[in-house]
C-alpha cells in the first residue's frame, strides 16, 4: 500500500480559503479522510470521504468550513477550508482506510498515513 502525499500547505492569511489535496493508492473500497494536528495537542478528525464520493462525514473540528470531495480519475481527495483561521494551524494528515466506532473516527492497521502538510494562518 503506498503513502499518501499530501499539498497544499503553506502560510496563508485568515480569512481567505485554502484547499489540500491527497494522492494515493486508493479506490478499494475503502474510506479516505483528514486529520488535523494543531500545536500541542492531539490529532483529530477532520472529514472522511467514501470511494464513490457520495458519503462525507465531517467531526466537530470541521464547524461547517471544510469541505471533503475525490476526483477518482486523478487518485486524489481534497480538503477545501473556508475562511481559515489561526486555530487551523496545524498539520495537516491525509489517511487511507479510515472506521470508525461510533462518533470516533480512527485509522485501520492496515490503513496509510500521509507525512502530513503543515498549514499555517496568519492574523
Amino acid at each position: 500500500q503506498l503513502q499518501p502525499v499530501e499539498s497544499g500547505g503553506g502560510l496563508v492569511q485568515a480569512g481567505t480559503s485554502l484547499k489540500l489535496s491527497c494522492v494515493g493508492d486508493f479506490f478499494r473500497g475503502y474510506i479516505q479522510g483528514w486529520f488535523r494536528q494543531a500545536p500541542g495537542k492531539t490529532r483529530e478528525f477532520i472529514a472522511a470521504i467514501d470511494e464513490s464520493g457520495t458519503a462525507t462525514y465531517y467531526g466537530a473540528a470541521a464547524e461547517g468550513r471544510f469541505t471533503i470531495s475525490r476526483d477518482n480519475a486523478k487518485n486524489t481527495v481534497y480538503l477545501e477550508v473556508n475562511k481559515v483561521e489561526p486555530e487551523d494551524t496545524g498539520v495537516h494528515y491525509c489517511a487511507d482506510d479510515l472506521n470508525r466506532s461510533g462518533k470516533v473516527w480512527f485509522v485501520n492497521a492496515g490503513g496509510a498515513w500521509g507525512q502530513g502538510t503543515q498549514v499555517t494562518v496568519s492574523s
